[in-house]
């Protein structure tokens, strides 16, 4: 189990020395204490960003905590880096450096190995868009599938069902599409029109073009 500690922008002050307002702090039996009371104030800070320094860094350090701050809108908890030893630091630092070149074409070789791998998958994507609707231009399913396929991006492509080409996900991303491209849905949202509202109206039409596309040309 790793120790936590939460980063605060309320006034909080320590339950135990009274000090604050406290920046990070731990709570012991439901009360905040500062990281000097909890046992934790020499530990030195490292922002989260370099994988390889963060894990050699808690490897070495005898004793470590997870530094999280509260996402108001995602309403969870986010990690934000780490305490760890002032020596483990170090140590982990001269590590990264020893063998930074290696890392770097590891780095590189894993760069090339996911962008070969995103031009396949947009490519099936692609294919499978047009399996679906064989009347769609071919100009607009390599768009749709480059749209939906972006690495990182949360899209229906990147999920579990979008990666294996369900025909429902795929189906799905089609139909965004259409409604964003071919239809006045941005401009029925930017005039404050409730999104499920602006889907009901523009409905008709966008079967009318998916009905379309199901035909070969």
């Amino acid at each position: 189990m790793s120790l936590v500690v939460f980063e605060s922008l309320k006034q909080i002050h320590c339950a135990e020395c009274r000090g604050g307002p406290l920046r990070r702090l731990v709570r012991e039996a439901g009360v905040p204490r500062c990281l000097d009371c909890a046992d934790l104030g020499h530990l030195v800070y490292l922002p989260r960003g370099d994988a390889a320094l963060t894990r050699r860094a808690r490897e070495a350090s005898s004793l470590s905590a997870v530094v999280v701050r509260r996402h108001r809108r995602r309403r969870r908890y986010e990690r934000q880096g780490l305490l760890v030893e002032d020596a483990a630091l170090a140590h982990a630092e001269r590590a990264c450096l020893a063998d930074a070149e290696a890392r770097a074409r590891r780095r590189e070789r894993d760069r090339a190995r996911r962008a070969a791998e995103d031009v396949r998958f947009t490519a099936a994507f692609a294919a499978e868009i047009l399996r679906l609707f064989p009347g769609c231009p071919p100009e607009r399913a390599q768009a749709i599938a480059a749209h939906a396929s972006v690495r990182g991006s949360g899209r229906v492509g990147r999920t579990a069902a979008g990666r294996a080409l369900d025909e429902q996900a795929v189906s799905v991303a089609v139909r965004a599409a259409v409604r964003h491209a071919d239809t006045e849905y941005d401009a029925l949202l930017m005039s404050g029109v409730p999104r499920f509202t602006a889907r009901a109206r523009l409905a008709p039409l966008i079967d009318a073009v998916l009905d379309g596309w199901r035909t070969a040309a």
